[in-house]
């Protein structure tokens, strides 16, 4: 056949690819062998954020010259080639800032171990709303689940466990699960997980330790670029292998053998990431096509609901040191005061006030005075527990505990002191009061307040160098 005349007929951007069969359903080589012009100006006059590996056509190349090794197009290809099927696809690879409608058809004959088929391309610089939802009635049926149950819902996460549930019966897989990432303090948390019956898997928080994100920040470069990670056979296992040594050898000693992995995004950010493990490798066409719909959706969700808890964070934290913020304070105390029950639970109220701040501030410049801040609150959540601690003020910090007693109380402030006297530049004033109704929490913050300001007092006594502020 002539694939020049073949391609040069076709007003799309169109070539011929070539895929080397081998035993065992494996392929070999695979080539673009051709193309028309406007596919070869795609290469050599690329779209902005189109751009390949070479700006140079070259025919009969390994299609790995002109962008990284890609398992799904691979897969594509083998199939169309190979199995003989027409098949089309429209996806966003990372690689590319760009929205590829691709169209695979085989092509007769095959050469020896030498198949052929037709890959067809249209390049969207934004999303198609039609090309995304152009999918069977049953794909979209589930996908129409999965926003029904996200926007109706009231509680995300309880939302989420029952969508990756349903995401786990329609992959056939083992386990599935969400994990979400958070780049500032380069920690992970699983969202939400889901267990075929009898797995022998175990929970992802067993894996969660302070270095897990880094294996999660390599699954990146395990991509390479496309837009999801599908892992249905050894050939495939031994790409992971060779990108990824130590997450690969992680999978095989935990018995996963298949996995499927989508980057869950929103405008461009990367939240975290969804997977499949052990799952039905004859359904990989279908949970590809429905996943990537699904992620779509997931991503945008996943990232206003991560926005809200962001949000609600920055309204109740102190964000240099931590701890709570006196709103979050002035919350509590309020709640407490009203509170109408008869438990009879005492409150327990401990002033922390930093000595020597100013003087730091002055000296060394207010970084040096952050720092002590972080180091003081450090020593008082180690102790009271970072759910208990509030920074009030600049130099303050308080601590509400219920059902405290005073000997319980006076114990942890005992131990507040010889924490900061093993440190050169930490020294609270300290102040404490236990209400034995946890309504009088207002007379407790008040008798705490006094305390304190007696022990500051004793302080600058000891130490007249020191400016008081």
């Amino acid at each position: 056949m002539d694939f020049q005349k073949l391609v040069d007929g076709i007003g799309a951007m169109a070539c011929v690819v070539s895929v080397e069969r081998l035993e065992g359903g494996r392929a070999g080589k695979i080539r673009i062998v051709t193309g028309n012009q406007a596919y070869i100006d795609s290469i050599e006059k690329p779209a902005p954020g189109g751009e390949m590996l070479t700006d140079k056509f070259t025919p009969n190349a390994e299609y790995t010259t002109y962008f990284t090794r890609d398992l799904n197009f691979e897969d594509f290809c083998y199939r169309s080639a190979v199995n003989k099927k027409c098949l089309h696809s429209y996806a966003h690879p990372d690689r590319f800032d760009l929205w590829f409608n691709m169209t695979f058809l085989p092509v007769e004959p095959d050469v020896g171990n030498v198949c052929h088929c037709l890959y067809i391309m249209e390049i969207n610089f934004e999303p198609q709303a039609g090309r995304l939802s152009n999918i069977s009635g049953d794909m979209a049926s589930a996908v129409l689940e999965t926003c029904i149950k996200l926007r109706g819902a009231t509680d995300f996460t309880k939302a989420m466990a029952d969508v990756i549930k349903d995401i786990r019966v329609l992959c056939g897989a083992e386990h599935c699960c969400v994990l979400t990432m958070n780049p500032s303090e380069r920690t992970c948390e699983v969202l939400c997980e889901s267990f075929a019956e009898g797995s022998k898997l175990l929970p992802m928080e067993r894996y969660i330790d302070e270095n897990f994100y880094s294996i999660a920040e390599s699954w990146e470069g395990t991509i390479a670029g496309s837009n999801c990670l599908i892992v249905k056979n050894e050939q495939d296992m031994d790409v992971v292998r060779e990108r990824n040594p130590v997450w690969h050898e992680s999978l095989k000693s935990a018995g996963v053998n298949r996995i499927v992995l989508f980057p869950l995004k929103s405008r461009g950010q990367l939240l975290g990431y969804i997977w499949a493990l052990n799952f039905n490798a004859g359904n990989a066409v279908k949970i590809k096509e429905t996943l990537e719909l699904t992620t779509f959706i997931l991503g945008s969700e996943l990232g206003s609901h991560l926005l809200l808890d962001r949000l609600k964070i920055l309204s109740s934290k102190d964000m240099l040191t931590g701890v709570l913020n006196r709103n979050e304070m002035n919350i509590l105390v309020d709640k407490l005061s009203k509170d109408e029950s008869l438990d009879g639970q005492s409150v327990g109220v401990v002033f922390a006030d930093l000595n020597g701040l100013k003087t730091m501030n002055d000296q060394q410049g207010h970084v040096a005075g952050d720092a002590l801040l972080k180091k003081a609150a450090n020593i008082l959540t180690g102790i009271f527990g970072k759910e208990n601690v509030y920074r009030a003020g600049g130099d303050e910090f308080s601590i509400i505990m219920l059902g405290a007693s005073e000997g319980d109380l006076n114990q942890k402030v005992l131990a507040v002191r010889e924490q900061a006297a093993k440190t050169d530049d930490v020294s609270f004033a300290l102040g404490s009061s236990v209400q034995a109704n946890k309504k009088d929490i207002r007379v407790a913050l008040r008798k705490a307040d006094e305390n304190m300001y007696e022990d500051k007092k004793r302080f600058y006594e000891a130490n007249p160098e020191k400016k008081m502020r």
